[in-house]
């Protein structure tokens, strides 16, 4: 029997009825329960309630009320999980079928307004990758936000020596990649202000390098047999374990990068010809040969896992709204807990633990550099020497004699 939703008399019916339907239509699509369905309406039916008791019509709605609703509701207790977002989605319907106003824009401040033209200019002048700027854009805020506090933003009063102060401080609390990172954000946008005509001085040179030697250490991977072991640890019986599955794979038979598992389409896996496309950093597309393996576990879960959404992307989250995962931090997770599961216990639990073992043992299996760096796409063979030092038996006759040793 269908489930129906009734809209009670007190409810402005001729105002509410259709929203409430049309909002219950939205959220059956992207994969809510019914359970869900109907936690959300009653939530919306109070909301309307309240709206009503305040004399507040529906043409006057807008992020301000449902914040003064929520408040309202629950006072100093925090909020229950999803009602926020449920508002919010109202809201954006709302605003869809022109029931509403447009949201209204809050002026930027001068230090957000810089931020947003240099994230522009990254990406229309320099051609760089979104990842990049969301990477960048954090440091650069948490350094004009110590720079200036309150005060007003007057460019040319930054120092070299508060640059040096700022990296110093923020090093310490950073690994050594995240540290470079930082150091790369501040003197892009250091030439980005020079650019700009904003500052006059080459402050971007003044900016200190931190030490980070690219063959200080080995390439974190699993043990020979463990990533196998942690593919026999998933459960292929359930619609999720086989997504994981699926992800797994890819991460350990082609070196997929977190990244690049999330911006897979299903238009590039091309069945006939056993191959897949895959958008690898800076938006280059290389194609790779699908191993049968990948394959069968891909067709799996697309047949039996996967749940029915308008969304291209091939790998769907879990719970609603079924969409693609927001960001790589999905998979990494989702590794982390594969790991988990089968009791292995790594330093490292990212998706690029992956990525190195395949590396190793490609290089045990008497690969080349070359074909490594092939397979993995590093634009650079600087990338992939650091794999060398894996090839110990390689490495043995390059060694020089240790004085007074055995010769």
């Amino acid at each position: 029997m269908e489930n129906k939703l009734v809209v009670s008399p007190d409810m402005q019916p001729d105002l509410w009825a259709g929203y409430l339907n049309a909002y219950a239509a939205l959220i059956k699509v992207r994969g809510y329960s019914p359970g869900s369905v109907r936690n959300h309406v009653q939530l919306i039916k109070r909301f309307s309630k309240w709206l009503r008791k305040g004399h507040t019509k529906i043409c006057a709605l807008d992020e301000i009320v449902v914040e003064r609703f929520l408040r309202c509701v629950y006072g100093a207790v925090s909020i229950r999980r999803g009602d926020a977002a449920t508002l919010y989605r109202l809201l954006h319907m709302l605003r869809d079928q022109g029931a509403i106003q447009p949201a209204k824009k809050l002026p930027l401040s001068p230090r957000q307004r810089l931020i947003t033209n240099y994230g522009r200019y990254l990406l229309e002048e320099r051609g760089l990758a979104q990842a990049t700027v969301i990477c960048y854009v954090p440091f650069v805020d948490q350094f004009l936000s110590a720079r200036f506090h309150q005060a007003p933003l007057n460019l040319f009063q930054i120092r070299a020596s508060e640059l040096t102060d700022f990296i110093r401080r923020q090093a310490r609390k950073l690994s050594p990649g995240r540290a470079q990172l930082l150091v790369t954000a501040l003197r892009s946008f250091l030439r980005y202000l020079r650019h700009q005509g904003k500052i006059t001085t080459d402050l971007a040179a003044c900016v200190p390098t931190v030490a980070r030697w690219s063959f200080a250490t080995l390439p974190k991977s699993l043990p020979v047999g463990v990533v196998q072991k942690v593919l026999d640890h998933n459960d292929r019986k359930t619609p999720l374990g086989r997504r994981d599955y699926a992800i797994l794979l890819l991460l350990a038979r082609l070196g997929l990068r977190a990244c690049e598992i999330v911006a897979l389409n299903l238009e590039d896996i091309e069945w006939e010809n056993a191959r897949i496309t895959v958008r690898s950093k800076g938006g280059r597309r290389t194609q790779l040969p699908l191993p049968v393996d990948v394959g069968k576990a891909l067709a799996q879960y697309l047949r039996y896992g996967r749940p029915s959404c308008s969304c291209r992307r091939v790998f769907i989250r879990g719970r609603a709204p079924h969409t693609g995962f927001a960001n790589s931090i999905a998979v990494s997770t989702l590794v982390m807990q594969a790991l988990r599961r089968a009791g292995v216990d790594s330093e490292r639990k990212g998706a690029h633990l992956f990525r190195h073992s395949l590396a190793r043992d490609m290089i045990r299996q008497g690969a080349s550099l070359d074909e490594i760096g092939e397979l993995l796409r590093h634009q650079s063979p600087n990338t992939t020497a650091i794999y060398a030092k894996v090839d110990l038996p390689a490495l043995r006759p390059l060694a020089l004699p240790w004085p007074g040793g055995v010769r």
